[in-house]
């Protein structure tokens, strides 16, 4: 096992700890609020392309159907998801993926079915990762919902300016990657503040 995946168990496992009482409020929230279930489940691909299933808070109306990309304002996003959509507090369910191995604290987001499809080349080396709670892409794209809403056609921007940045920006960080560099993007992720780093950029 090896120094990073110790970091992982013992850092989500305190954090899972220390957010039972911010679980407690949310879920109880979700259930007045919103009809449906809690957790929001889905397939999404994992280290080596292996897909696992991911748990966030549900931020949306149940059977909404939509697209794959979420846009700031849409109507199947609702009031109080919204709310924590704004600050990440729908992606604290991911501290379960981190203990289980799924995911990782730092690393890429994990994509949907059918993105990793469009990696080709080197790019494809980003799948040896395992996808991340937040990373250097994450942080620079953090108000990616509301970019997208000013675009006219969201998915195509997604698709063609967004989606090849993260993927530049995820390779570098599988390049330079290490514990230092893991601690500083989960500090100032946690802080609010943009990680500037000369590879990144």
């Amino acid at each position: 096992m090896g120094i990073k995946r110790i970091f992982d168990i013992v850092f989500s496992f305190v954090g899972l700890i220390i957010l039972i009482p911010v679980f407690g409020v949310i879920s109880i929230m979700l259930k007045l609020k919103m009809r449906g279930p809690v957790f929001f489940k889905q397939k999404r691909v994992g280290q080596y392309g292996k897909l696992f299933l991911m748990y966030k808070f549900r931020t949306m109306k149940v059977s909404h159907g939509g697209n794959t990309i979420s846009v700031k304002g849409e109507s199947r996003i609702t009031p109080f998801g919204a709310v924590l959509r704004k600050y990440k507090l729908d992606e604290l369910p991911e501290f379960f993926n981190i203990l289980k191995g799924d995911m990782s604290l730092v690393g890429p987001r994990p994509d949907v079915p059918g993105y990793a499809d469009m990696l080709t080349g080197e790019d494809r080396k980003i799948l040896n990762l395992k996808p991340g709670l937040t990373g250097p892409a994450s942080m620079k794209y953090s108000n990616e919902e509301e970019l997208l809403a000013n675009q006219p056609d969201p998915k195509q921007y997604n698709d063609t300016v967004i989606y090849p940045d993260k993927v530049r920006i995820n390779f570098n960080y599988l390049q330079h990657r290490n514990l230092l560099l893991d601690f500083k993007i989960i500090l100032f992720t946690v802080l609010g503040k943009k990680l500037v780093e000369p590879y990144f950029n």
